[in-house]
């Protein structure tokens, strides 16, 4: 791992699965910070605020302050900034999306809004989806904060923000923009957060088509862990590699 001084990792399925923490991977954080190497944890999920996800990971073991966790809510949020300081959005997400967009200024609304921002939510609602569709219709701009199609829920998987973006496209013949990993401009916000350069940096991740692919993209070394969703057999099915694979991020070396 020569050269590598900055640490981007995936969450699920690298530090945690589930409910569950990975072992091995307390010690790894811990080491990051006794060593204080800047590091970010990456989520696409956009449920959650920091702070939220914070106390949700210390309930299990893990202790991570909430300035180095980074959502998709919140790259989406600076994209947004960027893009149109100060504007509108009608909204269709959590705590950590609405909290996210406050934050930057926005407005949201149902009233003539500039964006129609979708994000992770348990209570998908038909009357907000078909708002979201008109508003979409009359020239909104469509904005998601992650392109997943699914994600784990209690009792097993459930729709993601991918799911219901693909509904809303069919209806409006409108693809959205995702924010979201395997974008390289989440890397590109995590890093300018850090105020690290690529060439130092590492991704962790445990999928080949999200985490590798947008560390590859973004000019990142990467490791893939097999505590996920990709085994070993399947990473030859791929036409990139990652830098290095490793069990878990136990076998790490910082």
């Amino acid at each position: 791992m020569e050269g590598v001084k900055n640490y981007l990792s995936d969450m699920d399925g690298v530090l945690v699965r589930g409910s569950t923490i990975v072992p091995g991977a307390a010690e790894f954080v811990k080491r990051l910070r006794d060593q204080e190497i800047p590091f970010l944890i990456l989520t696409n999920n956009s449920q959650y605020t920091p702070r939220d996800l914070q106390v949700r990971l210390a309930y299990i073991g893990l202790d991570v302050p909430k300035e180095s966790i980074f959502t998709s809510a919140l790259a989406t949020a600076q994209f947004l900034h960027s893009q149109r300081p100060s504007g509108r959005a009608y909204v269709i997400g959590e705590s950590g999306l609405t909290t996210a967009l406050h934050d930057i200024d926005y407005i949201i609304t149902d009233q003539d809004p500039e964006y129609v921002v979708l994000g992770e939510t348990t209570t998908y609602s038909f009357q907000r989806i078909t708002q979201a569709i008109r508003f979409i219709m009359k020239g909104a701009r469509f904005i998601a904060t992650n392109p997943d199609p699914m994600g784990p829920g209690e009792g097993g998987t459930v729709p993601a923000t991918g799911a219901v973006a693909a509904l809303i496209s069919a209806a409006t013949g409108i693809k959205p923009y995702y924010i979201g990993k395997p974008n390289p401009l989440m890397m590109r916000t995590a890093l300018r957060k850090l105020n690290a350069h690529s060439e130092e940096t590492v991704m962790i991740g445990d999928r080949m088509d999200t985490d590798m692919i947008s560390g590859i993209e973004s000019g990142l070394r990467t490791i893939l862990v097999l505590t996920g969703v990709t085994s070993r057999e399947q990473v030859e099915r791929f036409p990139y590699r990652p830098t290095w694979i490793r069990d878990s991020v136990a076998d790490i070396e910082i």
